[in-house]
């Protein structure tokens, strides 16, 4: 396995500083404005972009997190049972203007997922996404993003891994990850 750095810590720091201001150019005050972090991975990116907006802007800015795992396509087709997340979401998104948040866009399928789950919480004014990398040329669906950290081409036998910091990782970072072929 190769793992290549796309995005190291100080790019990725200035990638949701860019990304922030974004939404603040189309969202202005975020008074009919929520985001919504996609479980299990998109929870983090939404988590920084609504710290670095209170930074900001000074106030708080309404984030949730949304569990897909019962709205998946490929729910029932896996050999192990999958381990659903919590959804927190404490507002009413009737009429509002959704930012859905994810790590990566790949095939389109999990938002695809989070557009079916969404509508049980009411029904949007509009729905934008954000991500931090768009792996292009590999989408299943006619899904885009409106706010894209990077744009990565990627072949389909890699992925894109992205790394926040902990006990274990020092920094965040975002790899691309290839499989070493065996000769």
């Amino acid at each position: 396995m190769q793992k290549r750095l796309i995005v190291p810590d100080r790019l990725l720091d200035i990638m949701i500083q860019r990304l922030a201001h974004q939404l603040i150019e189309n969202h202005i005050d975020f008074s009919n404005s929520v985001i919504l972090g996609l479980q299990p991975r998109g929870i983090f990116v939404a988590e920084c972009i609504r710290q670095k907006l209170q930074d900001i802007l000074g106030f708080p800015v309404r984030t949730g997190q949304l569990d897909i795992t019962f709205h998946r396509d490929d729910f029932r087709r896996r050999e192990s049972p999958v381990m659903a997340n919590a959804t927190r979401i404490d507002f009413h998104i009737e009429n509002q203007r959704v930012i859905l948040v994810d790590d990566v866009l790949y095939t389109g399928r999990s938002v695809r997922a989070a557009l079916d789950a969404m509508i049980a919480y009411g029904r949007p004014a509009s729905v934008e996404l954000l991500v931090l990398i768009d792996r292009r040329y590999t989408r299943h669906l006619p899904i885009e993003a409106k706010y894209v950290g990077k744009y990565v081409n990627s072949l389909p036998s890699e992925r894109v891994l992205v790394e926040w910091k902990n006990e274990e990782t020092p920094e965040n970072n975002i790899w691309l990850i290839t499989k070493k072929e065996e000769n």
